[in-house]
């Protein structure tokens, strides 16, 4: 499994969970595995096949999440094929191909392709061995995307009965978990829920004010990455995308109302990083697998914490900070409670629908308004205890956030308001009163003769607004339920009047914290002009081979290039997302970049000083891998007659890095008596003083060793010379 793992995902071990998860898989065991997004559950599914050189299918409600995924998996080498209505003629006898020849090991499908009876038949007489079901949420009516084909796959146990299968999602309550194992009759099944929370991700909520204003000011502390920013209504994404694009944001709206072409254009742009900027609705959702976004932004709430969770989700995927933004306002929850009821009547119970709707929203809302750890509150509602002090990654705990002065005394004048308006009127009303406003209704009632009329005048009516919210959110008042919901007291009503019990209102500050602690720990001796022009090379190279650039390398492999900036290309595996496909695809242009960077910007290269000695310097430990065919005879000869690494490099049109590759393996095969046409006698002496020194001689160590002054290329050089001859 280590050696799969390496070949074809860089990778030298698999998390607790995603060992758990493939072993129920290689043992035949049903499981259902609830991992967050960036959890690594693809891997799940993507391992047992290669180990066991079989058959198995993957259910996807996608066409762009299949496409991704098999994009990805056959660049790292992987025999992967997805059938679906989107191919074209070519690629689906090709698929067919692949398939009935037992060449592909993962196949990519939709619920309702597999349903099809001749799909089955023909899966039946392939010899199907597993079934990933992705998304399983979808199975479910108690979860938050809930589809009726995914029902169907309850014939999959009929059908496939020596057949295990595997349920894979990332936001599942128990409730929801107990659902899904039920419809797809899952036997036995290993329940394996990794956490729910994502430390990489800064969690910040907002009141909204200027909406358009608020989202640009976010944008621009993301310039060039990669943001969605969600809306609630169409005609709010396409305003929105118009505005920022009136500023020269590389913005384009989604929605499920454009055209297939418009939408897959959108889609395209974004992924292949043409497009910074997505505004879109929740249709823009589980077909996004790019693993570089650094922000998400909701200028509304979401309809539930497993949406948002979901959806903040997309950001940070590749394990690096990313930033969560949440614009709220008390009219959200008025906006939602509408759709709802409008949507519920097409159900065959809208009662049932309506109130269990309703209860997730109010989920949401109290987070929007609290002044816990985002952290906390979002494990905490998906059953898992959270137990830092301080998440060090979220409004509350980075100290954004102030509690309000005499907090307590606005509680009592907002419940006293309440009482006043003889529990009638709702959220509006008590407002306008409290606010002193002049309105029709106000008038209309006699309510600027009450005695809380205008005892918050001073307080901006979006900031009353909220702090109204809050209090409601924290149970001090009750809303009643129907189209048209007042405010009414309670015990706790009376305990804040009799001030016995204290109050907490929050509000944001203007300043918010420049880093957290893990964005210091990321990119800790990462060179940031180097990460920039590894990412410019990762564009092109994805355009020239028509892939996403995230499926070249991840934003967290182009940093750890940056940290490490290796200049062989036997060294790349040792960074973590470049396998042996990868490193031959790549490796020469990788090491290009890196070298010619460093060169120009006097950087340190090779800088493997924290990996233990047989890893940190491959060239100590072991001859380099040997590169047969194309320029390497020529080079040989040339050596042979004394040419320089630079001679060599112009006659055959190579850089210079490959050449001193070249070279370094031409003294390890032929073993010269002598290598002072390269180095010189002087150069030779010192960095054999210096390994002689040295405990354990690092390329970077001996570098260091000697004061910086003998080039990298050098040092290797001689490093081959005397391990060549047995020193």
């Amino acid at each position: 499994m280590k050696e799969i793992l390496r070949q074809y995902w860089g990778f030298d071990t698999l998390r607790p969970l995603q060992a758990d998860a493939i072993s129920a898989a290689l043992s035949h065991h049903d499981s259902l595995v609830v991992m967050p997004t960036g959890g690594g559950k693809s891997l799940c599914y993507q391992v047992p096949p290669l180990v066991n050189d079989s058959l198995d299918v993957v259910v996807s409600p996608l066409i762009a999440l299949m496409k991704d995924q098999v994009d990805g998996l056959r660049e790292a080498g992987y025999p992967a094929i997805a059938m679906h209505s989107g191919l074209d003629a070519a690629a689906r006898r090709e698929a067919q191909a692949a398939l009935m020849s037992g060449e592909a090991r993962l196949l990519f499908i939709s619920p309702e392709r597999l349903v099809m009876d001749g799909f089955q038949q023909m899966l039946q007489r392939l010899g199907v061995r597993r079934f990933a079901i992705d998304e399983a949420h979808c199975i479910s009516q108690w979860g938050h995307d809930f589809r009726p084909e995914y029902r169907q796959l309850a014939v999959l146990r009929d059908r496939f009965p020596d057949a295990s299968i595997h349920a894979f999602t990332a936001t599942a309550t128990p409730q929801v978990r107990e659902d899904i194992a039920r419809q797809l009759n899952l036997r036995q099944p290993s329940i394996l829920v990794g956490r729910f929370d994502r430390a990489n991700l800064i969690y910040r909520v907002l009141p909204r004010e200027d909406v358009q204003r608020q989202t640009a000011e976010v944008i621009e502390r993301h310039a060039d990455e990669a943001v969605i920013v969600y809306c609630l209504s169409r005609a709010d994404t396409e305003s929105m995308a118009q505005w920022l694009k009136s500023k020269g944001v590389k913005a384009a709206f989604y929605h499920a109302g454009m055209a297939n072409a418009d939408r897959h254009r959108t889609q395209e742009a974004f992924a292949k990083e043409d497009l910074d900027v997505v505004v879109a609705t929740v249709a823009f959702g589980m077909g996004i697998d790019r693993s570089n976004v650094r922000c998400v932004i909701h200028t509304t709430i979401p309809k539930s914490i497993e949406h948002y969770q979901q959806e903040t989700g997309r950001a940070g995927r590749d394990g690096l900070e990313a930033e969560c933004v949440l614009f709220y306002s008390a009219a959200d929850g008025i906006r939602w409670r509408s759709l709802i009821e409008k949507s519920a009547q097409a159900a065959e119970d809208p009662s049932v629908v309506i109130a269990t709707a309703t209860e997730l929203l109010r989920h949401m809302e109290s987070f929007s308004n609290s002044a816990v750890c985002r952290h906390k509150a979002l494990s905490e509602y998906f059953g898992q205890a959270y137990d830092q002090a301080n998440c060090g990654a979220c409004d509350v705990c980075l100290n954004e956030v102030d509690v309000v002065p005499e907090s307590t005394t606005i509680a009592q004048k907002v419940i006293s308001c309440v009482a006043r308006l003889r529990e009638r009127f709702g959220v509006g009303q008590v407002v306008d009163v409290l606010q002193g406003a002049d309105t029709e209704n106000v008038r209309r009632f006699g309510h600027e003769k009450l005695t809380t009329y205008g005892l918050l005048k001073s307080l901006p009516k979006k900031t009353l607004q909220g702090f109204v919210y809050q209090i409601l959110d924290q149970g001090l008042i009750s809303r009643s339920g129907g189209e048209f919901p007042v405010l009414q007291l309670n015990t706790e009503s009376w305990r804040v009047l009799r001030s016995e019990r204290e109050v907490k209102l929050i509000r944001p500050r203007e300043k918010l914290a420049k880093q957290t602690r893990q964005a210091e720990t990321d990119w800790t001796g990462a060179d940031m002009g180097l990460f920039e022009a590894l990412r410019k090379w990762r564009r092109d190279a994805a355009r020239q081979h028509n892939v996403p650039p995230y499926v070249v390398l991840t934003d967290a492999s182009l940093m750890h290039l940056a940290k490490a900036r290796p200049t062989r290309e036997e060294s790349l595996v040792q960074i973590s997302g470049i396998g042996e496909k990868k490193r031959e695809m790549w490796g020469e242009a990788i090491v290009d970049q890196i070298t010619t960077y460093c060169l120009e910007a006097g950087l340190s290269t090779d800088q493997f000083d924290d990996l233990p000695y047989a890893e940190a310097a491959p060239a100590l430990a072991r001859p380099p891998k040997r590169t047969t065919g194309g320029a390497k005879p020529a080079a040989d000869e040339l050596f042979e007659q004394g040419a320089t690494l630079d001679e060599v490099a112009e006659a055959l049109q190579r850089a210079r890095s490959t050449v001193a590759q070249y070279l370094e393996q031409y003294i390890y095969d032929r073993r010269p008596a002598d290598i002072g046409p390269w180095v010189s006698a002087a150069t030779y002496a010192r960095v054999r003083e210096a390994m002689g020194a040295s405990h354990a001689p690092g390329i970077s160590s001996l570098f260091r060793a000697l004061n910086e002054e003998v080039p990298y290329d050098a040092i290797r050089l001689v490093v081959a010379h005397l391990r060549s001859r047995g020193a």
